[in-house]
């Protein structure tokens, strides 16, 4: 068979905002240049070619359709964070559909090595991309930290918080908040320390281009993370010139890299704002870190995501077209 026509799956649509959409908009432009693109939060029936579904328990019914209804055609499942590192090991639904997929896609150079070892041949990393942005200069009054990230459990902003707290005699560090509260308690307590404390800022939610800018002008984005899939804000960062400090999770070792030097263990406040701390007072750290992200990089070019996004339909194309040939000419 010939791939033309392409599933898109991202349950996550635009008005979620979050990292999903995200994803499933940008793969259906890059790959809108060859093939034709239906992007729906669940498919249920069509004539496409290809399914592409994003995380493996939340797009599972679609699997599920696809395999009943499409059986002969192939079929991608992303594995985009909570599903590699949880639901696979919990969820019979999520477990289903990596059994059911004909390649994997994992979005941090370490996730292949977190699947499964029988699943792990299907498997293929896809590094997610920005454009790039001038690094701005940046203030030496003070030290700007931001955390990009919806308020809810997963992303820890607790941790954030706390840190806030130890920092609170530090008057010339500063930590900006952005993202919507998906958790009503967490939302109240971000309120609630914007008012204790005049160092940290909760911007709620805001559009990407304002988001990109913050970022931009920030010294340092803070990603306290307890699970990632490969997180797009820390590449919206890497790709502006700020370095990152980031929980030392899978997802973030697999797009920071191992020997980075900005990382504090889930969950440790004091860890994070002891290593805020020494990006104020010692400028060599922020310089060491912002040298390291900038080696990785080139990793995140938008030319180098659609180029792989592109061979992994090629090489379907042309397996799934052996395979037909192969069975018309069994006897």
């Amino acid at each position: 068979m010939t791939i033309q026509r392409i599933a898109l799956i991202s349950p996550a649509m635009a008005d979620a905002n979050n990292g999903n959409w995200q994803t499933a908009s940008r793969w259906s432009r890059m790959l809108t240049s060859r093939y034709r693109v239906r992007l729906l939060p669940e498919w249920t029936d069509g004539d496409e070619d290809l399914l592409i579904a994003l995380h493996a328990r939340r797009s599972a019914a679609s699997v599920e359709a696809w395999a009943r209804l499409r059986h002969r055609n192939p079929m991608v499942v992303v594995l985009t964070g909570t599903d590699l590192y949880g639901d696979i090991a919990s969820d019979p639904a999520a477990l289903r559909s990596v059994e059911l997929a004909d390649r994997l896609i994992v979005l941090n150079e370490a996730g292949i090595a977190d699947l499964p070892a029988r699943f792990r041949q299907k498997a293929v990393v896809v590094l997610q991309s920005c454009t790039q942005r001038k690094a701005l200069p940046k203030s030496d009054k003070l030290l700007r930290a931001v955390m990009v990230g919806h308020l809810r459990a997963v992303k820890d902003p607790r941790t954030y918080f706390t840190a806030a707290r130890h920092l609170a005699a530090q008057p010339s560090i500063r930590l900006d908040h952005i993202g919507r509260s998906l958790e009503p308690e967490l939302g109240q307590e971000a309120e609630a320390l914007s008012l204790e404390f005049l160092g940290y800022r909760w911007l709620g939610e805001l559009d990407h281009e304002d988001v990109r800018r913050r970022i931009q002008r920030a010294h340092v984005l803070v990603h306290p993370s307890l699970m990632e899939g490969g997180a797009h804000v820390v590449i919206e960062a890497i790709r502006s010139g700020t370095p990152v400090i980031a929980s030392r999770i899978p997802g973030n070792v697999g797009l920071l890299g191992a020997d980075y030097a900005g990382y504090f263990e889930p969950g440790d406040a004091k860890g994070l704002a002891r290593l805020l701390l020494q990006c104020r007072v010692d400028a060599a750290i922020l310089s060491k870190l912002r040298a390291q992200c900038a080696v990785r990089s080139p990793l995140f070019d938008p030319a180098r995501e659609r180029q792989t996004l592109l061979q992994l339909v090629a090489d379907l194309s042309d397996n799934f077209r052996n395979t037909d040939d192969a069975s018309r000419q069994t006897p």
